[in-house]
């Protein structure tokens, strides 16, 4: 890349722990294996960072020790985390997850009670954000799932694309939160404001039903939108462009062993090579699809973060 694009991201920082026994869904004694250094949001900006991106991350960790190996993670990947606040009276964030044969996951999360809920979207922020001349911020879904925070995200994007940064947004829909109408007001409001929409087939099955990826793909071109992007598990993946452009892959061939990531990987990796300007829409959907597939061969959810050399190399062998 000529310039590493300058990538932003709002949001949760959790460390997962990941139960070392199946169909227990938390129940049971067992083991547990961790911490992995964790969050959707987490995960999107250490990928992007691994793939070539010069990234800025706003979020809240606790004082403590699951809060430094989240830290570190990011500072030894080259994260900007000057705005990631230490709540000092709060917990770092948790997630618990037990996987089941059916290839369901059972989750328990402390997210609202804990420093990764503890970011704000305050004047001091925005100017630093503003001074960081970005040229994307991500907002993935999992940051909307506490009321103050969803409020923080919506704040610092619709000020930052007033300003002309591009938003990209993957929705990534929480199932306890389809019932909430103010959940989804903010959602339909970074819907419309997003140059980069990236939602998965169950995403755009809740958003649009009974709707094909053109069909809805119209309304954020209508509005200005640059690309819409079809995250479709071991289906692979799509993608439309404003100017006509469409582009699908097939998933690569990989042994899965951990899913959690692999959405947020394919998201960060598409965003950062198109915002790099080098990329166009088949290759940069190309890396993002291989990105996902390596992103869920190794236990942990970031684990599986690749760097662009990687991605290379599972594109060049053909998997």
């Amino acid at each position: 890349m000529r310039e590493s694009p300058r990538i932003g991201c709002m949001g949760e920082l959790l460390v997962e722990l990941v139960c070392a026994s199946r169909n227990g869904r938390h129940r049971v004694v067992s083991s547990y294996l961790g911490p992995f250094p964790s969050g959707a949001s987490g995960i999107f900006i250490d990928q992007a960072a691994q793939i070539g991106g010069r990234c800025f991350f706003v979020g809240a960790l606790g004082d403590d020790a699951f809060g430094e190996v989240v830290r570190q993670r990011l500072v030894e990947h080259g994260v900007d985390v000057s705005l990631v606040r230490t709540a000092k009276t709060w917990p770092t964030g948790s997630a618990f997850v037990s996987y089941n044969d059916d290839g369901s996951r059972d989750f328990v999360f402390n997210i609202a009670r804990s420093a990764a809920a503890q970011f704000s979207a305050d004047a001091p922020t925005l100017a630093a954000l503003a001074d960081f001349n970005l040229d994307a911020m991500h907002v993935s879904g999992s940051a909307l799932s506490e009321p103050a925070m969803a409020r923080s995200v919506l704040t610092a994007c619709k000020t930052l694309h007033a300003r002309g940064v591009k938003i990209t947004f993957d929705p990534n829909i929480r199932k306890e939160l389809v019932g909430d109408p103010s959940y989804f007001e903010i959602v339909h409001e970074l819907i419309g404001i997003c140059s980069i929409f990236l939602p998965s087939d169950i995403d755009a099955q809740i958003l649009y039903p009974g709707r094909e990826l053109a069909d809805f793909a119209r309304e954020f071109f209508a509005r200005g939108a640059d690309y819409v992007v079809l995250k479709q598990g071991e289906n692979g993946s799509q993608a439309l462009a404003r100017d006509g452009a469409h582009a699908r892959f097939p998933a690569h061939r990989v042994e899965a062993r951990d899913p959690t990531g692999a959405g947020d990987c394919f998201c960060a990796t598409f965003v950062t090579l198109i915002a790099s300007g080098e990329y166009g829409l088949e290759a940069a959907l190309a890396r993002a699809n291989a990105a996902g597939a390596l992103a869920v061969t190794k236990i942990g959810p970031m684990e599986g973060n690749s760097t662009l050399a990687e991605v290379e190399a599972l594109l060049a062998a053909g998997g």
